[in-house]
């Protein structure tokens, strides 16, 4: 058997990084920056009001009350905007650019909101309620870096110094196909014998929260020519094939039988749930085959295609959060193998380590346990028991 840590690096051999591509601001949020994005402009781009009030100068409302005349009206947006003359004041609204000769804004709420003239109550220091050029972006300067995952905040701040698009590791373009000719599409009705197929649906929606592009191709029955039939047109236009089902040591493993001799080696995982997995290249595209079993499906995916696709994406981060935890309940795990059990974990109040209990059995087929989880307890393979109180590994979902 092969150990999981190596079997994860020839997952993640297979994939380079994806190449850069311009794309429009709204089109990458998830994405990660290929390369640096330089502020346009700086931000703010002019000195400007950061409250609705009066510009002044310092010196004229330095011993309130005064009251002075109100020259202007500055709203947001005007470009037109006059020098402030010394012992008069301009109304403005937050964002406005600050007349010349003006070296504070005094906020409406210290005056009487006068419009013809304004009576003060308040002194303001020179610079008070001034947002001025520069304060957060320098022009020209490195605005977001390149690696950079692009959430909402950073989409903004690329809008903000004056981008419409921004150079980005492109989305990584996923065929998943699921095999078995007991899958059957809902809600077609059951016949006995037969099962509604979820692979795809979890492994699509999995995948797609990763910034990827998905094709989809679902129950493929257990023939070799229908699945090359299937699946061989569409490669030219794939990253990546990702299949489930079908890789076992029984007979109709469609995906074994196919790719056997074809680029791709098949080989039992030293871990528990997923052990047969399959990995290489068919006429040139990276595969990956994972077990049938919905539960191993999850794993697999947590184990191997995670990471690896994050990698192609161009993260640098791409490990779940692992923290150390005590056992609420026994287990026990087969010894040489990594076992991975869902779990509930909370963290406890002023420990290191929280505490955690599985959720199912090790069954492979006990899916609904997984929706209750939060995490992954991980028991290394030396390990074939854990008494409670026992501190182990938990991967945070």
């Amino acid at each position: 058997m092969i150990s999981v840590d190596d079997y994860r690096d020839r997952v993640a051999a297979l994939l380079g990084t994806t190449p850069a591509t311009d794309l429009p601001l709204a089109a990458a949020a998830g994405l990660v920056l290929a390369e640096d994005v330089r502020a346009g402009v700086s931000l703010p781009p002019f000195d400007n009001s950061a409250m609705d009030g009066y510009a002044v100068r310092a010196a004229d409302v330095a011993a309130p009350p005064v009251t002075l005349p109100v020259a202007d009206d500055i709203p947001a947006g005007r470009v037109d905007v006059g020098t402030l003359e010394p012992g008069t004041a301009h109304r403005i609204m937050t964002g406005a650019p600050l007349p010349p000769g003006a070296d504070a804004v005094v906020m409406v709420e210290d005056t009487d909101g006068g419009t013809e003239t304004v009576t003060i109550s308040a002194a303001a220091k020179e610079g008070a309620h001034i947002r001025h050029t520069g304060e957060d972006v320098v022009e020209g300067s490195v605005a977001l870096s390149a690696g950079t995952v692009l959430g909402h905040s950073q989409l903004g701040l690329a809008a903000a110094v004056g981008l419409a698009e921004v150079r980005v590791h492109r989305p990584l373009r996923v065929l998943i196909a699921s095999t078995g000719t007991e899958l059957i599409d809902a809600p077609a009705p059951l016949r006995h014998g037969q099962i509604y197929e979820s692979n795809s649906v979890m492994l699509a929606a999995a995948v797609r929260d990763l910034g990827c592009e998905v094709e989809v191709v679902r129950s493929v029955v257990d023939d070799v020519e229908e699945f090359r039939k299937v699946i061989e047109p569409k490669l030219a236009d794939a990253d990546l094939l990702v299949t489930s089902g079908g890789v076992s040591a029984g007979a109709y493993e469609v995906v074994k039988d196919a790719l056997t001799g074809q680029g791709v080696e098949f080989a039992k995982i030293a871990m528990q749930p997923g052990g047969p997995q399959g990995c290489g290249r068919w006429q040139g595209v990276p595969v990956v085959t994972l077990p049938g079993n919905p539960v191993s499906v999850l794993v697999s995916f947590e184990a191997f295609l995670r990471p690896a696709i994050l990698t192609a994406l161009g993260h640098t981060d791409v490990s779940r959060r692992r923290v150390r935890a005590r056992l609420t309940e026994a287990m026990s795990s087969p010894g040489g193998r990594r076992q991975y059990r869902r779990g509930v974990f909370t963290p406890s109040d002023g420990e290191v380590t929280g505490v955690v209990g599985p959720r199912g059995g090790p069954g492979s087929h006990l899916l609904a346990a997984f929706t209750q989880a939060n995490c992954l307890i991980v028991l290394p393979e030396d390990v074939t028991t854990a008494a409670v109180g026992d501190e182990v590994d938990v991967l945070l979902l």
